[in-house]
């Protein structure tokens, strides 16, 4: 399948209000024009910006015959890159993942009932929030929701921790959460006692995965490094190493794929 690439832009109701721009891959059809309508997904980048990870995964998304609307949170705020320059919370980034899921909606290639979002380490909280009905209702526009929600490494210690981390009413969409078993940002217990901790009508939706020996960003197709930052070893700080892991990583995509393919299906249904 072939896929038009443009490169966009759309307000957001953040504060103050901004511009946010995105790389949208649409699917196209042999003669070059839209064909029928397609689910979407919206790709959330971590603290870094954009890097691997966003194409890594919109490959396995656009062989599947979803479009792919990859967002950057930072140039439209004039953050610099990493744990010191983003933003000070998370959830002021939740408006521009909303105004995504409008702006989707409202293109003649995308269906606007079948639009899913994912998104790494920063990313990742966004699109776990995102499933919240304390979110939802207060920033996306009538009549649309996210169909489906993937979260890599997420910093789950944080979950009815940290303000505005309060993960609970979900709206009822399904949410995948794949996590590092050696990842830096939450201990093995925090893994391991995650599901334990929601609400069960929740739990009901939520699907954890984690990868033994997996660090922080496995599927950062990248050379190795390390980080310092304040969130980092449930909330103490310290140091987090990257390390692509092909196995996990390409597990993961898969299961990603797999998820919102299915709930796709049941919203066409």
């Amino acid at each position: 399948m072939d896929f038009r690439t443009c490169y966009v832009a759309f307000p957001t109701r953040a504060e103050p209000a901004l511009t946010v721009a995105a790389r949208l891959d649409v699917p196209l059809t042999e003669a070059g024009t839209p064909g029928p309508r397609v689910p979407a997904v919206v790709i959330c980048h971590g603290s870094d910006g954009i890097d691997a990870r966003g194409r890594f995964h919109a490959a396995a998304l656009q062989a599947a015959g979803f479009a792919t609307l990859e967002l950057d949170m930072w140039s439209a705020r004039g953050v610099t890159r990493g744990a010191a320059g983003r933003p000070r919370t998370t959830p002021e980034t939740l408006p521009d993942a909303f105004a995504a899921l409008a702006f989707l909606a409202r293109q003649p290639e995308v269906d606007p009932a079948r639009i899913a979002i994912m998104g790494f380490s920063w990313g990742g909280v966004v699109s776990l929030l995102s499933a919240t009905r304390r979110y939802a209702d207060a920033l996306a526009e009538p009549g649309t929701r996210f169909a489906a929600h993937a979260a890599f490494y997420p910093v789950l210690w944080s979950y009815n921790r940290a303000p505005g981390h309060e993960l609970r009413g979900l709206t009822g969409a399904p949410v995948l959460i794949h996590a590092g078993g050696a990842d830096a940002y939450d201990t093995p217990e925090v893994c391991a006692g995650f599901l334990a901790g929601l609400d069960p009508a929740d739990r009901a939706h939520v699907e954890l995965a984690v990868h033994p020996g997996a660090t922080h960003a496995f599927d950062r197709d990248m050379p190795a490094k390390t980080i310092h930052d304040p969130y980092a070893h449930n909330g103490k700080g310290g140091p987090v190493r990257f390390a692509f892991d092909p196995a996990a990583a390409t597990a993961a995509r898969a299961r990603v794929v797999e998820v919102f393919r299915d709930a796709f299906a049941g919203v066409a249904a």
